[in-house]
């Protein structure tokens, strides 16, 4: 079994989500009292929010290649950065370590392609779903992203930091999610990116026939998947 490198914390209500499901994919995988070989590091996320208020995502890169620079000297086969927003800085973290990184956006594609989806939407916070970092690899698989209006994209943005990172879940909220989906659907959505890794927290594939794909429960599973693959 290979050694999974998490980074985590990003926050660590989402990190949890993680470390559960990769080891319930070990064991089912497995069976007996298999579970996952990992290591984990988790930052403070309020630094890497701070970085990422005030722009300076370089001062975040240079966090996240110190942590993983770590994951790798413990031993990790591979890492997996528990967060989409913070691939923002992926690539210069690939460049200062020797094992590769699983990106989110690349088997999350993965799995929307093999359920045939053309036109997606993407929920997550500003950055991810007004910036080109995550999008970019969604479109190099020839997908149609779909993202919210400015104002929704605040809703979704204000929840994310205000109450999701801070384990705060509000029925309020998962309806304002909701109704923001329908929306996108109505516009032409086929699935749904949860490109947040709290956002699954809050609202679930029952809440919908629209097909949800979470990040946070494909990016764990493909990570246990490679791991005794």
């Amino acid at each position: 079994m290979k050694t999974i490198g998490l980074i985590g914390g990003m926050s660590w209500e989402s990190t949890t989500t993680y470390y559960q499901v990769i080891n319930q994919t070990i064991a089912k995988s497995l069976g007996g009292l298999h579970s996952a070989k990992t290591i984990l590091y988790s930052v403070d996320f309020q630094e890497i929010e701070s970085c990422q208020a005030n722009n300076e995502w370089h001062k975040s890169a240079e966090i996240l290649i110190d942590a993983a620079k770590r994951v790798e000297l413990a031993g990790a086969d591979f890492i997996v950065i528990c967060t989409n927003t913070m691939h923002k800085v992926a690539d210069q973290i690939q460049k200062a370590i020797n094992i590769p990184i699983i990106h989110i956006a690349d088997v999350t594609a993965k799995h929307l392609l093999a359920q045939n989806i053309k036109s997606v939407a993407l929920l997550g916070t500003k950055y991810t779903m007004e910036q080109d970092f995550y999008k970019s690899k969604l479109f190099d698989k020839n997908l149609n992203v779909l993202i919210p209006e400015a104002q929704d994209r605040n809703i979704i943005n204000q929840i994310i930091y205000d109450e999701l990172c801070k384990g705060i879940i509000k029925p309020d909220s998962k309806q304002a999610y909701l109704n923001i989906v329908d929306k996108l659907v109505k516009n032409g959505a086929e699935g749904v990116i949860l490109g947040c890794t709290e956002i699954g927290l809050l609202i679930s594939q029952s809440d919908r026939n629209t097909p949800f794909f979470d990040t946070a429960l494909i990016h764990a599973q493909e990570a246990a998947l490679l791991a005794i693959s």
